[in-house]
């Protein structure tokens, strides 16, 4: 029986392999490079913590077929981590010392920087450090950077094994003072502990030592029938991951004593002890891509791109408000070639307007020190009925959403805490002003999360409007998902799970039975997963029937292109660039009647069975036309696209002979400003400015 289905996390993996691809690229500046290392090592203590978690526990069920995988997926995983290491150690971290960013390890300090970084250890990092005896129960955090240390008393001969450990604090770059050659120098500030430990044991002497860091089990989910105690629930959540099984231990050489020791006490199979040059822990390291800004020294500049100028629609000219904008036409956004701060106008705006009766809003992630989250706190504070749907649920956001849910509780917004057994990954606002002697709603809808940071390096699209089709259905969408209300047929909103699986096929189906009656049918998708089979399965479907399916998948892509009399009409590509692709848009031609959608979801069982999830149609002609050419452009990539082969090998596209360059963000980012300048010779609404 021949295979249909890519394996899921063999295809994740793959994805990873393509972010790894763009660090080993010696035509990105150094940064950038590094970048995209650190995202490896991110990426890859998710997989841990929840995919290879997930396998370990179907391993005691499944057996030797989930075994088996398991073994793959390590030895995959083994060999990016390889090849990440050695890019960095061998390639970036060389260049980026060779264009005047330097790491100097231990044995590189000379005299007066050990002296300063001695100072720096025993004023500012030695006051921090608590020195924990290694024993059975010993509290090891997961996704933390440890020092371990094997020590002998003085001035004896015991042989007794001394061990302890020492959590690492954060920041762990830390800058020399300059010595005017133009180069600026760092260290870690692990390499300070180990080279200073001798303070932390008086009367020891230190024989050993190694760093680690290990992911613990992430892989459940909080007790939903706690309606009463939620939060106390989920807080348990976060607890139960400080200190659930550990799935991966990553050391550095130095002890295999230390090594064994710590095998022993955290009960990790020896075959998930990975051994990895120093410095652990990349993700934690991501910080040193944006030193360059704070040391504020341009000839380091060079070390990465200049991040693109967002194109800022603040509606300038003052002749209409905000309102006036959203009533006239739709208005769509595309971030962040376009900037995100008319978002936080809107509920700005919303939170300071007399006018505006109530805010709706729902709240997956977002940002630290959340600009949105201070304007629903001011509107509720205002007096304005404010009603925040928080997912507390959104993994490993679970204790900012928690803390930030309960100051605007504080301040008098009402919050849902989502939904039990599902996860509210839809992103809505709704806004209601009295105008006159009427009440009229304004929607906002998206792609991607109500977070003014990531929506600087996100690639997503919002829409704004006040089109009464879409204002109902949101208005039933909140009454749904924060009440008691029975469902109701939606016109617009297509809405996960009640509807947007069962949709989604029957407008595939219906692409298909197009070709079958001898009309042009064609489906174009971008998205970030594809591993839904039912959906898949449907693709095949309108394969054979002659539809011509053209898919950009980002990450993880189960269903296998160009397999005969099954797939050979379906394309897939991936693109992997400056930007995070995160936007998801449909395109269904319809026998010439097109049909074009945004939607919060990727498709994914857990997005269209197990997740509160929005699709919409985008109506407004002039709109259509510029999200389709965004789409379009997608499949014409041959500089940052892969094209995935029926053997599941991801090729890298290049320009053909003679072929022009085609490199779909920097299109997108010349096509919006081309947009703007069309605008501005109408109205100046659109200013060029940093983001």
């Amino acid at each position: 029986m021949r295979q249909i289905y890519f394996n899921r996390e063999l295809s994740w993996l793959d994805f990873n392999a393509r972010v790894l691809e763009e660090a080993l690229r010696g035509d990105l500046p150094p940064l950038e490079r590094y970048k995209f290392l650190t995202i490896v090592s991110s990426n890859f203590d998710e997989f841990f913590m929840v995919r290879m978690a997930a396998m370990k526990h179907a391993i005691r069920n499944a057996g030797q077929e989930t075994e088996n995988l398991r073994r793959e997926a390590q030895k995959k995983a083994s060999d990016i981590i390889k090849k990440q290491y050695d890019c960095l150690l061998n390639d970036v971290f060389p260049a980026l010392a060779e264009n005047g960013l330097r790491l100097l390890f231990t044995n590189e300090w000379d005299e007066a920087q050990r002296k300063y970084i001695k100072c720096y250890f025993l004023d500012k990092v030695f006051p921090l450090l608590t020195p924990l005896r290694l024993l059975d129960e010993i509290p090891i955090a997961g996704e933390t950077l440890y020092a371990a240390f094997l020590l002998q008393k003085s001035e004896t001969a015991s042989k007794e094994k001394n061990m302890a450990v020492v959590k690492i604090p954060y920041p762990r770059i830390v800058p020399l003072p300059g010595s005017g050659d133009g180069i600026v120098r760092w260290f870690l500030l692990e390499d300070a502990v180990r080279h200073f430990a001798s303070y932390l044991f008086p009367g020891y002497t230190i024989k050993e030592s190694m760093m680690f860091k290990i992911d613990r089990d992430a892989d459940f989910s909080v007790d939903e029938e706690r309606d009463e105690d939620f939060i106390k629930a989920m807080e348990e959540v976060v607890i139960k991951r400080g200190h659930s099984r550990a799935v991966r231990m990553l050391y550095s050489c130095g002890s295999a004593v230390l090594r064994d020791e710590l095998t022993r006490i955290l009960d990790i199979d020896s075959n998930d002890i990975c051994l990895v040059p120093e410095p652990l822990n990349l993700a934690n390291l991501a910080p040193l891509y944006n030193i360059i800004g704070d040391l504020g020294i341009p000839c380091l500049e060079k070390l990465k791109n200049n991040s693109p100028d967002s194109l800022d629609t603040l509606f300038a000219d003052n002749e209409k408000s905000l309102w006036e904008r959203i009533k006239t036409n739709d208005i769509l956004l595309h971030f962040p070639y376009e900037s995100f701060n008319p978002v936080l106008m809107f509920f700005s705006e919303a939170a300071r307007d007399p006018s505006v009766l109530s805010i709706k809003i729902t709240l997956y992630r977002t940002s630290g020190d959340s600009p949105v989250v201070r304007s629903l706190k001011e509107a509720a504070l205002n007096g304005k009925q404010v009603t925040a749907v928080v997912e507390l649920k959104a993994r490993f956001d679970e204790e900012r959403n928690i803390n930030w849910a309960r100051d605007m509780e504080n301040a008098g917004v009402t919050v849902i805490y989502g939904l039990a057994r599902l996860k509210v990954h839809a992103k809505a606002a709704l806004v209601t002003r009295k105008e006159d002697s009427n009440v009229r709603s304004y929607v906002h809808l998206s792609t991607g999360n109500y977070n003014d940071k990531t929506a600087r390096m996100y690639a997503d699209l919002c829409l704004f409007t006040s089109n009464k089709e879409f204002v109902r259905d949101t208005e039933l969408f909140f009454n749904m998902i924060t009440g008691y209300s029975n469902i109701k047929k939606t016109r617009r909103l297509i809405i996960a799970p009640l509807s947007l699986k069962k949709r989604l096929i029957e407008l595939i189906e219906r692409e298909g039975e197009k070709a079958s009656g001898g009309q042009n049918a064609v489906i174009k998708a971008k998205m970030n997963a594809l591993a839904d089979t039912d959906v898949i399965d449907a693709l095949y479907r309108a394969s054979r029937a002659g539809v011509k399916i053209s898919l950009n998948v980002r990450g993880v892509c189960m269903l296998i292109p160009g397999l005969k009399d099954l797939s050979e009409n379906i394309k897939v590509v991936s693109v992997i660039d400056y930007f995070l692709e995160h936007s998801r848009i449909i395109f269904f031609e319809n026998g010439g009647r097109a049909e074009l959608y945004l939607s919060s979801a990727d498709w994914m069982t857990r997005n269209l069975e197990r997740r509160v999830e929005l699709m919409f149609p985008i109506v407004n002609k002039d709109i259509k036309t510029r999200v389709c050419a965004v789409l379009d452009a997608f499949f014409k990539d041959n500089c940052q696209a892969h094209d995935l082969g029926a053997d599941g090998v991801w090729r890298r596209l290049r320009p053909a002979p003679g072929e022009e360059r085609f490199r779909v963000q920097q299109y997108l980012k010349e096509y919006t400003q081309s947009l703007c300048r069309v605008n501005a010779r109408e109205k100046p609404v659109f200013i060029v400015r940093r983001s």
